[in-house]
This record gives structure tokens, sequence and C-alpha cells, in this order.
């Protein structure tokens, strides 16, 4: 049986998509199924009348007059998503359709209509709209962002957004990276970074730097920077990677900042360690205190001990010192004490301690820190200055009495019996006593030049053993020692003659003085490559082992029996430094009750 136009009417009224015929040139609507009028929010009562009356909201749309051009020119017309407004419960209403209008032609050809079949996309309308403004909100986040952002398209790496703050971290114009590769754009950072890039577009794995270190040409003058960025993989609703996003933010003041501080800090760490300070951190609440290793070892401990067992090495008779001071730093906030400490081996050492308390908001002392510093050493050479100024008060007052009294009985001498045979001893004796102040005063003065740095050297070419024989006639003329001179006598060195000669005086002047028993004094001169070595050998008691690393220092006076022995410790101490201004060496070799032998050397020439 042949379909019917009944049959082609049913199909029309179940189709699910809206279909409408309008016929004649004032389009009535003479077919409209349900799928239509639900569209268009109406009843059936619509058909049989013009398209304008059925839907006069449509009057300022452009549907009616497709419909007329395509009866009129027989041309279809499609549409993919034309927006088409209705009112429906008296509310206009905003829809989007795809759509196809065909003309309707009889047996004659003619046409008599326009048909219409369209689909309902305004779900997919509103989905897309949604995405656009999305993409759009996220275009103006990424715009408006204070941190660097840029969002790379990852089949080919071209930059697809770059916001402004991104564009100030490189240094670069808009227009030198929108629509250029990445690596285009910053070649500088390609090396390092492009397979770090790849590696995430392939894994999908994000990428996170912290302070990364960057060269960046920036403003045509490379720079270095320290930035913290994120390679992240934004993946397609399918999970394919699609872009990436790089979000970056300039630390390189933050990092500049923390290393400077870090610089201080450390440079403050070396100069505390540098000068052997200890550090110690006490809470005065829980008196639990913690102690740098120079602290620890300062107090003869190889590791931290309560704080209970650091006041146990405070000497007894100091304790009341350390006491006094705390009672006062209770009242000024300010620590300050020097006392003697005893270490567990016994022996005793002298610190000095600094602090300050720190308050809390009720102020309470809650906490000091405050540094430790061994002082034995310092306080040695103090002890060793004080005696010297002792010593030195009176090795002058002997001399000064002596000339005092010769020059008043000579006063008498001459006023009494001006040709007297007595003025010649008395001015003899005052001439000795004049001698011994001025080699005393000479002694001094070169301590002065030495501390100064004024110890000139007028230097020449000599024989040594002429030089040394004639330094040593005041010991041969007193006929208690005899000096042998051995080795290389006529050998010529190039120094100073009067300073090397002050050398040998105070060498066997030493060996006269404290060897007073030994009879002989051998001095030996022993050619070498370069110097010429020259020791004064004695056969006294020799000197302690532990008193041997002092002697070349200033104010040092070795007295291991006991008897006081005249001088100010000041002759190695010079000699020590004339040999060393010469570019020799100088030292001893000795042993308790065998003799010493002092030597040095001197260039044998220039």
């Amino acid at each position: 049986m042949e379909p019917t136009e009944s049959t082609f009417r049913d199909i029309v009224e179940i189709s699910p998509f809206p279909v409408y015929v309008c016929t004649g040139e004032d389009a009535i609507v003479s077919v409209a199924n349900s799928a239509t009028l639900k569209a268009w929010g109406k009843d059936r009562s619509v058909i049989g009348k013009p398209f304008t009356e059925a839907l006069p909201e449509m009057s300022d749309q452009p549907f009616l007059g497709l419909i007329k051009k395509v009866y009129k020119t027989g041309e279809p017309y499609y549409t993919s998503n034309d927006r088409a407004d209705f009112l429906i419960d008296g509310v206009i209403q905003t829809f989007y359709f795809k759509f196809t209008y065909q003309p309707m032609r009889n047996a004659a050809g003619e046409i008599y209509g326009v048909a219409c079949f369209a689909t309902d996309v305004t779900e997919l309308e509103r989905a897309k709209q949604a995405v656009e403004e999305s993409e759009m909100t996220l275009y103006n986040l990424v715009r408006q962002a204070p941190v660097g952002i840029c969002i790379i398209r990852a089949e080919d790496l071209m930059i697809e957004v770059v916001n402004d703050s991104y564009l100030e971290l490189v240094g670069k114009k808009r227009q030198d990276l929108e629509n250029r590769t990445i690596w285009a754009a910053i070649p500088e950072a390609a090396d390092l970074y492009a397979p770090i890039m790849n590696e995430v577009i392939n894994t999908g794995t994000s990428f996170v730097a912290k302070e990364a270190e960057v060269l960046l040409i920036r403003n045509n003058k490379p720079e270095i920077l320290f930035i913290d960025f994120v390679y992240e993989p934004v993946r397609h609703f399918d999970g394919s990677i699609n872009a990436i996003m790089v979000i970056a933010i300039d630390v390189t003041d933050q990092v500049t900042a923390r290393r400077n501080i870090e610089d201080v800090e450390e440079r403050g760490r070396l100069a505390i360690e540098a000068a052997e300070i200890g550090t110690f951190d006490l809470d005065i609440l829980t008196q639990i205190t913690v102690t740098s290793d120079r602290f620890n070892a300062i107090f003869g401990f190889d590791k931290p001990v309560p704080r209970r067992k650091l006041l146990d090495t405070l000497h007894p008779e100091d304790r009341i010192i350390h006491t006094h001071a705390h009672e006062e730093a209770d009242k000024t906030g300010i620590l300050f004490y020097e006392v003697r400490i005893i270490h567990p081996d016994e022996s005793i050492h002298w610190i000095r301690t600094q602090g300050k308390t720190y308050y809390d908001s009720d102020n309470t002392p809650v906490r000091m820190l405050g540094t430790v510093l061994d002082i034995t050493e310092f306080k040695r050479l103090q002890q060793q200055k004080d005696d010297f100024i002792s010593v030195a008060s009176h090795e002058l007052k002997t001399p000064m009495t002596s000339l005092k009294a010769s020059i008043q009985i000579l006063d008498k001498l001459i006023k009494t019996n001006g040709s007297s045979e007595k003025i010649t001893a008395f001015i003899e004796k005052a001439n000795i006593s004049l001698t011994k102040m001025q080699h005393l005063i000479e002694s001094l003065l070169n301590v002065s030049k030495i501390t100064a740095g004024q110890l000139a050297l007028n230097k020449t070419y000599f024989k040594a053993g002429d030089m040394i024989t004639e330094s040593c006639d005041h010991v041969r003329m007193a006929g208690e020692h005899e000096i042998i001179v051995s080795g290389d006598t006529d050998i010529d060195i190039y120094a100073d003659r009067s300073k090397i000669e002050q050398v040998i005086v105070n060498l066997v002047n030493n060996a006269v003085k404290y060897a007073p028993d030994s009879r002989t004094i051998i001095i030996n001169i022993v050619r070498r490559t370069k110097t010429v070595k020259i020791s004064v050998q004695d056969f006294g008691e020799g000197i302690a082992y532990d008193k041997i690393p002092h002697l070349f220092e200033r104010y040092y006076r070795v007295d291991s029996t006991g008897v006081q022995y005249s001088g100010l410790g000041l002759g190695l101490y010079i000699s020590a430094e004339i040999v060393e201004r010469h570019g020799g060496k100088i030292g001893v070799n000795s042993e308790a009750g065998k003799g010493s032998t002092f030597w040095f050397t001197v260039p044998i020439s220039n």
C-alpha cells in the first residue's frame, strides 16, 4: 500500500524535532508538529495563521524574511545555531536552533511553501557560551594576576596567553612573546628548561622549582634572577595534554636579602671562631644553658655539661666575683666578670665572661646571651709586663743610686781635696753606672722601634769571625770565661754589623749570666748553601723544657733556680726581631742539666 498524505503527517507529528510548514506568500503556518508548538510555547490555535500572527514576538527577528527568501528564490537556507526569542508564559526566552529551510514544490514544480526542520541546540550553545565565559574569566584572571603566567600550546609550544607580570619578569614586550614559540621568545633559557618542559608534556607530571637561578636577557641586558616557578600540564576533556601553564614568581630580592643575612651570620660565626670566643644561651627561668663547642672547650669539656657542673669549675677564691657580677646583672641587664676556673686536669685558666639579659613583656628577665673568652695568655703577659715594670724600676734605680752617691762623694772630694787620687776612682764608678743605664735605655728604645716597625737595617759585607771576636772582647777582658771561636771564621756575610754584634753580645751575656760555672763558651760558625749558622754553646744547667717556647717573648726572664738575675728580659726578644728582620731564623737546643746552645742564621749575600 502506498503512503498517503495522512501517513506523512503522522510521521511529522511523531518527530522529536520541530518541523513546520509555511505556505503561500503570507507564510501561513499550515503544519506544526508537537515539538514545534512546544518550542514556540504555543498551542494548535496558531495553525492556519500567518507566521507574524502566530509568532508576533518574532516580528523583529530574521526568520520571516528567511522564509520568504526561500519561498521566492527556491534556495534552501541552512544554519548551525541561530538565536530565537519566544514569548513563553508571558516571558521572552532565548533559544538556539540548528535548522534548514527547504522549498516545497507541487507536481508542476511550483513552490507553494517552505518546510522547516529544526534541532534545539540551546543547551549545547549555552554550554559553549559558559566555556567561552570561563575562558574569558580565566584570561582576565591571568592578565590581572600578580604572578607571572604564560600558557603555552603543547603541540607546537606556541605562546597562547601571557600576562603583564610574566612580561615584566622576563624583561620583554608583548610583541616579543605573542604568536611565537616559548624558546624563540626566551632562547637564553632553552638549553636548561626545554628538556624539562618536554618531559612535563610527555609524562603529564608537574615540575616545581624553588629559587631557581636563571640567566635572562632582560631589556637587552643579561641578569641573574632567582625564580619560583611551576610547569603545570593543562588537560583536555579527553585527558590529553593540550597546554602547559607556566606560573613564575621573582624571588630575587628575598633570596638576596636572605643570603646577605646568612653572609653576615657566617662572617659573625667565623669572627667568633677566629677569636676563639665561646657563646652561651641561658634560659633564666629553667637555668638550662645551651653552649657552643668552643665554650665547652674553654671550660675543659669535650661536650655540653649541666650549668651546675660549669659553676663547680670556678676557683674557690673567685666565686664571690661570679656572684657579685650576676647580682649586678640582675640590676643592669649587663654581665661582666673575669675569674679563674679549674679544668678537670687541675690546670688553672682565666676566663672573661660578658652577657646581656633579655626581658619578656612583663619586664621579667627570661634569657641571657653571652660570650666567654679564655684570657689565660693575656693574664700571663699582663703579669710579665707588671713584673717587667718592677724589674725595670729596680734595674734603673740601682745604677742611679750608685751614680748619685759617686757624684756626692766627688763633690765633697773636689771641695776638700781637688787633687785627690780617689776622684778618678769615683769617676770610673760613675761612668760604669752611666754605661749600665745607657744599655738599659737602649734596650727599651729598641723595643719601641720594633713595636713601631722602625728597626732599620744598614747592611754591608763583613767577616763573621772578626765581628764575633770584637764583640766578645768585654768577656775576655773580664778574665772569667774562655771564648772559643770555631768553624768558617773567614766567611763573609751580608747584614747589619752592629745589629748582629748586638745579637752575639746578648747570647754570650746570657751564657755568662745563666751558666756562671761554665768557664767555656763555644761560638761556632757553619756555612750553608745560602746562609750562615752561628751558635753559642754553654755547659751550664740548661733550660727546662716547658720554658723554651717562651724564651723569645718580650719581658720573659728565665728563673729556673729561684735566683733573681738582673736585666729586663728583652735581650732574646730583641735578638729574635733582629734575626727575623734579616730573613733568618733563631732557636735554642737545651736540656736541663746539660747546657744550652742558642743559634741563629743570616744570609750570605743580598
